[in-house]
């Protein structure tokens, strides 16, 4: 999923000083209090406006996708994508932040949603969850290349920009690429450039067979409401916005939040790595057992979420010492949520037939996901502030004489 970088490098640039230079972190306690009481209520922000733009496009570009051509929709809104987060180098304030990150958020609501609808369109019911893994795999393996990315940005020691600057930069083009790659993506089996007659015909019956329809660019309003009164489409909504309350947390202070377990801003980065290879193995380790095990997508769901549990409960009672082992450890763990989202969305599009309906319920899928990824905020408490105080003599990425 190429188009995950710009989302999920928040975190990492924090701690490259952005935090600093945009005052997205401030002192909310008087002076003579120590340690300090630290307010990222600011960052808590940047975080949930992008979920709140993904809401606020979420049907709106649904419904350019589903009427006009796959490639061009996409290639423009991807190419849109990575504009803006190359000009988020440009951002000089919170303020500005909060805008980017909106409409950052509004370009990327199409893509989960496009990707689902392609992959239900190509491939058969048993095929699909294992198609789906491949593509949504990329968010933990892209954790992994970003941390390893982050930590070569940190040593960056020329230059005219901030290092949070150059990592907006390169996230951006990579993205802006990918854009122009989809416009030679076509709508179905039926268009596509790489079969040929007797190939796509066989293409199209495999998927007869299994009585789930191809893509159609008209919209029909018929099965827009067959979904809406349809309760598996608002159960598995329900489903992803409460295993994905963790999710924004994670993404917006994953670095910080190591931090606070007494390691430093380079070592926080590399940490993320871990936490990136879970979500890796075990989103391709569900869709392989799905594509072997009859019947099994459900099971792997409830089981996925046991370890998220575990990983919370852990950081939450742990004693926060230098170099604590369980909390990390806790933190690592909970890399198992993301093959929830692999699970839920391949759960809905092999139970659901119809490209309006498809889209329709892929939509409100990522609704609920939104809706869970903005609950939270991080609000400074006593061990917090205690996190903080022992921070502040470990060396950041923006200042590393202090």
């Amino acid at each position: 999923m190429l188009t995950k970088p710009p989302q999920a490098i928040l975190g990492g640039a924090a701690v490259f000083g952005m935090t600093t230079d945009l005052h997205l972190r401030i002192v909310t306690s008087p002076p003579t209090v120590t340690p300090p009481v630290i307010s990222t209520t600011r960052l808590s922000w940047a975080t949930s406006l992008f979920y709140f733009g993904m809401l606020t496009g979420l049907y709106p570009l649904i419904y350019l996708f589903q009427r006009f051509s796959l490639g061009r929709v996409l290639g423009i809104i991807v190419l849109a994508w990575g504009v803006i987060a190359m000009l988020t180098a440009t951002v000089t304030t919170f303020r500005g932040l909060f805008v980017q990150r909106f409409f950052l958020g509004f370009t990327e609501s199409i893509m989960p949603t496009a990707f689902m609808v392609v992959v239900s369109g190509y491939y058969t019911q048993a095929e699909q969850t294992m198609r789906q893994s491949w593509w949504y795999s990329a968010t933990g393996g892209w954790t992994v290349i970003g941390a390893a990315l982050n930590y070569g940005f940190a040593h960056i020691t020329g230059g005219s920009l901030t290092k949070w600057q150059y990592l907006y930069l390169l996230a951006g083009a990579i993205t802006a690429l990918f854009g122009v790659c989809c416009f030679w993506l076509p709508n179905s089996p039926a268009s596509a450039w790489w079969f040929d007659g007797q190939e796509k015909i066989v293409a199209l019956e495999r998927l007869r067979m299994g009585q789930m329809g191809v893509r159609c660019q008209k919209l029909k309003w018929g099965q827009i409401r067959e979904a809406m009164i349809d309760p598996k489409v608002w159960i598995l909504g329900i489903m992803m916005g409460a295993a994905y309350t963790v999710n924004g947390a994670v993404t917006g202070f994953g670095p910080l939040i190591v931090s606070t377990f007494g390691y430093t801003a380079y070592e926080s980065l590399l940490w993320q790595m871990p936490l990136g290879a879970v979500c890796f193995v075990s989103i391709l380790l569900t869709g392989y057992l799905s594509l072997k095990v009859p019947n099994i997508r459900l099971i792997m769901l409830v089981t996925c979420c046991l370890p998220v549990i575990a990983g919370c409960a852990m950081i939450w009672k742990s004693t926060w010492y230098h170099h604590a082992a369980t909390p990390i450890a806790g933190y690592t763990i909970i890399g198992f949520f993301a093959p929830v989202t692999s699970l839920t969305v391949s759960t809905g599009m092999a139970n659901v037939a119809g490209a309006s309906k498809k889209s329709y319920m892929a939509a409100n899928i990522f609704v609920f996901y939104c809706v869970g990824n903005v609950r939270h905020f991080y609000r400074p408490s006593r061990r917090e502030r205690w996190a903080n105080g022992y921070r502040s003599s470990v060396p950041s990425l923006s200042n590393p004489r202090r």
